[in-house]
């Protein structure tokens, strides 16, 4: 999918209404590595987990994450697969539908943008309709498989 990064919604009331919930969304620390790895392998997959952890060649690193009493609940990164690219994310089950995967979207989008870049690109899209929803992102014709065609067999 497409995303034009120079209208970006403002999220701020979700943010506070997250926070007053005792969840916030930061970007994640050098020294967190390890237990954002655990994280995405124990409740996503190993080509995730690979993916989070090349956010740490970035400096800062290129991946925010939600958090409630002191564990990971859900994480977004970018320009872990490709430059301009956003992805992967994925919150736990039991947060889903309290936008949180609004919010870490929406950081990674402002992250993007304060890079200098005007669009990006959401590649492997799952949710379209929740990308269409909370930036306005449209498909792109034809992106199927795109980078993704040609992994490496994990069996």
């Amino acid at each position: 999918m497409f995303v034009k990064l120079l209208e970006l919604p403002d999220d701020s009331a979700d943010v506070a209404r997250l926070k007053a919930e005792g969840i916030n969304i930061r970007r994640i620390r050098p020294y967190e590595r390890s237990v954002l790895h655990r994280f995405v392998m124990n409740n996503f997959s190993e080509a995730w987990g690979d993916e989070v952890l090349s956010s740490f060649n970035h400096e800062p690193a290129s991946c925010f994450v939600a958090t409630h009493e002191k564990k990971i609940i859900g994480f977004g990164c970018y320009e872990t697969t490709c430059k301009n690219y956003f992805g992967p994310t994925g919150v736990l089950k039991d947060y889903r539908g309290r936008d949180i995967g609004k919010v870490l979207l929406l950081a990674c989008l402002r992250a993007l943008l304060e890079m200098g870049y005007a669009y990006c690109i959401i590649g492997g899209v799952g949710p379209a309709d929740f990308y269409t929803k909370c930036c306005g992102a449209t498909l792109i014709p034809d992106s199927v498989p795109g980078i993704y065609g040609d992994n490496l067999d994990r069996g």
